[in-house]
């Protein structure tokens, strides 16, 4: 089968199920009564859509007798008498006296539909529940509705007269002096007044009948003046109160000595009708100063079918002005704003065409324009082009009677190139790059962008940037440049060649890039770095030229008082060494007496140093911070001292405590010593822990926290030490050491499994299971054979183990006894392991038995 009889199958079974639904639909269908829908209502403005048709498959796109035939199942179509819920139908809305007018806070009364902010059919009315049709067709009204929402929103000046944010513009100026063309009517109230030789005052309201009433016994009686200006209407009554006052003439009996003076004090309403295609059609109650603009706005201006440029004023059934809205939107001015009378209709025509203008113009909007106006004049009215635009050529989309076609049109041509309605004009863009521009960056001494057209060589774009900088890397720069096809292309130009004339100058081209390097940026940063004993360490110093030694040990801060000054070596970097060579130099290093007066007197040698030396300022080798020891306790003058030499021990610091007091416990006497830990030695210590720790079946451990730094006591004899001061007892001392001898002790302290840890007096003579008695004995879980004795000196003596026996530690006055606890019992997994080992061992044993029997 071919892929297109293919496709027609496919449509002919789509179309069946959409008739079978259909059908199906129909068979279902709720019979008529009492708040049901006879049938469903068709969509505004067009054929009615079917709820049971697919998704994106539109009846109007099928063959007319397969329109009627679905129609005719569904049954649809707008019976007579049926009120669709959908707001106002598409026929204008007058005011035929249905409802009462709303009066606002201007004292102009205006219908009801006309106080709204956007046209009444704008909204949706629901009736009850709706059928699945009636939701089809209000979703309809809502799309119809933003359409044409989006259509008067592009339109231009229709913001202008349907703002909803604007508070009463267009109002006329009641407190205006009384126009001489005022056409005085029913309702007016004229002040009249005579002043002079006579003075009267007979203002009052014109009658229905148009005329005024001079009373006050004057016999003149009523005047008609409706229909005549105030001027006309001056003159009249002048020439009725003439015959009364005579003095408002001149007469044979005299000079004029009496004046009349009319104006208008409380105006009249009249009824404008406004109809057409306005946003709010309708009859609405003005002012009588009013003007035709005082109407539009309160119409609304123009919908989306009405016109801007033609609004007519109909009076008497006779068109007597035409305004053009666009004057007053674009020049300000109001011509042909004549003034209201009662009864005047106001009529807003259709448009007559359209054009759209969209890019980069001051006003993207619809504009109306006349017959015969050229693309010119809608430029005018867009606010010509944006300063980015392109305005060597416009694109027109124009409509045919057929189909769309696009229209160039160049800048001569755009006033006498007649504009159409429904033609689109797109004005683009300039594009995005230059037509004169070049680019120098580097080592000049204004980089950035010039012109083609003033620097046209290469010798004149850097006279231009005023000239080099003494760094510029003249032997070699480059010209990036662009060629037609987009290609990027590098030329290598010799400037110094150029410069001094043996070369010919480079013509430079648009969008050339000019980069002349410096002679840093060809080279690694050089420095100069200082290490040792200077205030200043570590520091890497900028290398410069000249650089002395003693200049860099400034630059450093200067040497501390621990620095050797005769030990300060400078140690320099090999260049090209023989890779061959088995004993090939690669650094060299060079001593140097230094006085440690750096001025310039005292730079005897003047050493220059060279890029990436290094300067390394020895320490002193006998050079010591002051330290300390202490002493506490019983002693004479207890305290801190100086170590006066490095061979200085515990006798010694002793002597200078002035010796022991009486009350010494010399045996009791402890050196606490802060032992600092390396990371290295740190991270060992962790490690054997954790390995002895993963052996659980052997043993179980505890252990503290391992801290860096802290303090620890080193057991003594210190009565060896005074016996023999000197002697291999006699401890060194070190910065921080705190010597500690306490008072005569006489207690001992027992700790651990006994049954109550207690401290109980020394007596001479007794054993260790003596105090262990007095604690109350051992307990079942005490281990025995680990039994420990702490002496008041910080050492420690163990339980030791002879045949059957425990050969416990001699106890000493302050001595703490420790008895540990036994592990804790085996966990199932260590008692398998052992049973496993056991029994593994045991068979070894008795296949060896058994292989040896059988040799024999």
């Amino acid at each position: 089968m071919s892929p297109i009889l293919h496709k027609v199958s496919l449509g002919m079974a789509t179309l069946c199920l959409v008739l079978n639904g259909l059908t199906a639909q129909a068979q279902v269908a709720p019979s008529s009564g009492a708040g049901a829908t006879t049938s469903p209502a068709a969509p505004r403005g067009g054929t009615a859509q079917p709820s049971a048709l697919p998704a994106g498959v539109n009846i109007n796109n099928l063959p007319p007798s397969m329109q009627r035939q679905i129609q005719q199942q569904t049954g649809q179509g707008q019976q007579p008498g049926r009120n669709v819920p959908t707001g106002r139908t598409n026929a204008q809305p007058t005011n035929n006296g249905v409802g009462s007018p709303i009066q606002d806070n201007t004292g102009v009364n205006r219908d009801r539909q006309s106080q709204e902010a956007i046209d009444p059919s704008d909204t949706i009315t629901n009736q009850g529940p709706q059928t699945t049709q009636e939701q089809l067709e209000d979703g309809y009204e809502a799309a119809r509705i933003r359409e044409r929402n989006e259509i008067r929103r592009k339109i231009f000046g229709s913001t202008l007269f349907n703002d909803p944010a604007a508070t009463n513009p267009f109002q006329p100026n009641i407190t205006m002096a009384t126009p001489r063309n005022y056409i005085v009517g029913p309702g007016d109230q004229l002040n009249i007044r005579l002043y002079g030789f006579s003075e009267s005052d007979f203002s009052q309201t014109v009658t229905p009948e148009g005329s005024i009433y001079f009373a006050q016994a004057t016999g003149i009686g009523p005047v008609s003046i409706a229909g005549l200006s105030v001027e006309q209407a001056k003159d009249r009554i002048t020439s009725r109160l003439a015959t009364k006052y005579v003095g408002l003439r001149k007469s044979q009996y005299g000079p004029q000595n009496t004046f009349l003076e009319v104006s208008l004090g409380a105006i009249r309403s009249i009824r404008v009708t406004v109809t057409g295609d306005a946003i709010r059609p309708g009859t609405y109650t003005l002012s009588s100063l009013s003007t035709v603009m005082n109407a539009v706005y309160q119409a609304g201006g123009p919908n989306e079918l009405g016109s801007f440029r033609k609004v007519q004023l109909i009076r008497n059934n006779k068109v007597i002005a035409t305004l053009d809205l666009y004057d007053y939107l674009l020049n300000g001015t109001q011509r042909n704003d004549y003034r209201l009378q009662d009864n005047d209709n106001i009529r807003f025509t259709t448009f007559i065409q359209r054009v759209e203008i969209t890019g980069t113009v001051k006003r993207n909007n619809i504009f109306e324009l006349l017959v015969g106006e050229t693309l010119d004049r809608l430029l005018f009215y867009a606010g010509d082009f944006a300063s980015n635009a392109y305005k060597g050529r416009v694109k027109v989309t124009r409509l045919t009677d057929r189909e769309r076609k696009v229209v160039d049109v160049t800048t001569p041509e755009f006033k006498t190139f007649v504009m159409l309605d429904g033609d689109v004009v797109g004005v683009e863009q300039l594009l995005d790059r230059f037509e004169n521009q070049i680019t120098i960056e580097g080592a000049v001494f204004r980089p950035g962008q010039y012109s083609l057209d003033q620097n046209k060589t290469l010798r004149k774009i850097i006279s231009t940037a005023e000239g080099l900088k003494g760094d510029a890397f003249t032997g070699r720069i480059n010209i990036v440049r662009t060629r037609e096809d987009l290609a990027i292309e590098n030329i290598t130009v010799n400037l110094a060649n150029i410069l001094a004339g043996t070369e010919p100058d480079i013509n430079l081209q648009r969008e050339d890039q000019i980069i002349i390097p410096s002679r840093f940026d060809l080279a690694e940063t050089a420095q100069v770095s200082v290490m040792g004993e200077v205030n200043q360490p570590n520091s890497d110093l900028p290398y410069m030229a000249n650089m002395t030694l003693n200049d860099a040990l400034l630059r450093a801060g200067g040497m501390r008082e621990s620095a050797a000054a005769s030990q300060v070596e400078v140690v320099r970097r090999k260049k090209d060494v023989d890779p061959r060579s088995a004993s090939a130099q690669v650094a060299e290093i060079i001593r140097f007496n230094v006085n440690r007066d750096l001025s310039i007197n005292a730079d005897d040698n003047k050493f220059v140093l060279e890029p990436f030396d290094q300067v390394i300022v020895r320490r002193s080798p006998n050079y010591l911070v002051q330290t300390y020891a202490n002493v506490e306790g019983e002693v004479i003058l207890p305290g801190s001292y100086a170590i006066r030499s490095k061979d200085q021990k515990v006798s010694d610091l002793i002597g200078l405590a002035g010796g022991l007091t009486p009350q010494a416990y010399i045996e009791g006497a402890t050196l606490v010593r802060r032992v600092i830990l390396s990371p290295d030695e740190i991270a060992r210590q962790q490690r054997s822990i954790s390995e002895l720790a993963n052996d659980a079946t052997r043993s179980a451990v505890e252990v503290d926290a391992i801290s860096p730094d802290k303090p620890e006591s080193i057991g003594i004899n210190l009565k060896k030490i005074m016996a023999t001061p000197g002697s291999s007892e006699d401890i060194l001392l070190q910065e921080g050491d705190i010597l500690r001898i306490p008072k005569l002790l006489e207690t001992v302290r027992i700790q651990g499994e006994v049954l109550l840890p207690t401290t109980v007096k020394y007596r001479a003579g007794q054993t260790f299971q003596d105090y262990i008695s007095q604690s109350g004995g051992f307990t079942n879980k005490s281990q025995r054979k680990k039994a420990f004795v702490v002496y008041a000196n910080g050492s420690v003596d163990r339980t030791r183990k002879f045949m059957f026996f425990n050969i416990y530690p001699r106890v000493e006055p302050g001595s703490e006894v420790v008895i540990p606890r036994q592990a804790l019992s085996l966990t199932p997994q260590q008692i398998l392991g052992q049973a496993t080992a056991i029994t593994s061992s045991v068979m070894t044993l008795i296949l060896g038995v058994l292989a040896f029997r059988s040799i024999r």
